[in-house]
């Protein structure tokens, strides 16, 4: 089957690890489904792995791809919860959870094989190309708003790096839950996108917000950490789920953390009941994900071109 691979690690160079071409098609295994993938997303977590963050030497030849809407074997539209093992099922019991394309073979390819557990109906209002963009960095969204930060309708919300699958999706649930969200971007093109999602100001990286926010949902690192933490209300959260620019502040700013009282939050991914609240949230409000450009799997390298020079607004999807 035909598939996009990581045939070699380079950490300098990350694209210059990327192949196309044919793929042995997944094996039936005990427990395990295999899904004929309709349309997949790309997030940089395929670009971590192509410079061997998660990802081994010794996995390789390793076809990429977390996420990914489809067809399974009985006939039904599904969409993939893209963290393997995180109760145990369909793997060993001492084995750790993952996200598929660590330990896995993923779902940048014609089919895809994961644990039955792992499938979930696809809500009939959604496209498979919206639906393949959720269980990443939608759900990471989803998690970091209403799980880590607890946010609550009328709620005030900093959304940090506007652009990005996270910070996009993260705007546009804000907006349909009734959140006042703000947005930072370096570029202007980019603010004004946030704006027509339903962010109610959009500012440059690092401007002064005309209020202090309840919680910040920060994934750009370093960059913006300063402005994150000086952005919050006394006894505010920030959730932080990447460093795109780095793990290293220049400043922790711990004097105001622990003066103000603030909530310093970690997130990762989402659990598969969230990715379900967030499939019906979805389908009941009428937010979509936004979707910077589909392309053919034979053309994933221009969507790896496009999300390594942060060219985009929103996903690339793949489709199949």
């Amino acid at each position: 089957m035909f598939a996009a691979y990581a045939a070699r690690i380079d950490r300098d160079q990350p694209l210059n690890g990327l192949e196309l071409g044919e793929r042995p098609a997944p094996e039936n295994r005990p427990g395990w489904t295999t899904v004929n993938v309709k349309a997949a997303s790309l997030n940089h977590h395929d670009l971590w792995s192509l410079r061997g963050v998660g990802l081994g030497e010794e996995a390789l030849p390793m076809i990429l791809g977390c996420d990914a809407a489809g067809i399974d074997s009985e006939g039904n539209e599904v969409v993939l919860h893209s963290v393997i093992g995180q109760t145990g099922y369909g793997v060993g019991p001492r084995e750790g959870r993952s996200i598929l394309t660590e330990k896995y073979q993923g779902t940048f390819a014609e089919q895809v094989t994961v644990p039955e557990w792992n499938v979930l109906p696809k809500p009939k209002e959604l496209s498979f190309e919206e639906a393949a963009c959720l269980p990443t960095a939608w759900l990471t969204a989803y998690r970091m708003l209403f799980t880590n930060a607890g946010v609550r309708p009328g709620d005030s919300v900093l959304v940090q790096g506007a652009g990005g699958g996270v910070a996009t999706a993260a705007i546009a649930l804000g907006k349909a839950a009734g959140l006042r969200v703000f947005a930072t971007s370096r570029d202007e093109a980019k603010r004004k996108r946030a704006l027509e999602l339903g962010a109610v100001e959009a500012v440059e990286s690092g401007a002064r917000l005309p209020q202090r926010v309840d919680a910040v949902i920060e994934t750009v690192g370093a960059a913006t950490w300063s402005h994150s933490v000086k952005s919050l209300k006394p006894g505010g959260t920030l959730v932080i789920s990447g460093a795109t620019s780095g793990p290293s502040p220049k400043s922790a700013e711990l004097n105001r953390i622990f003066f103000l009282e603030l909530k310093v939050v970690g997130s990762t991914m989402g659990s598969k009941d969230e990715l379900e609240d967030l499939l019906s949230f979805c389908a009941a409000t009428g937010v979509r994900p936004v979707i910077d450009e589909v392309l053919p799997l034979d053309r994933a390298r221009e969507g790896f071109q496009k999300m390594a020079g942060g060219e985009l607004f929103g996903k690339v999807v793949l489709s199949v």
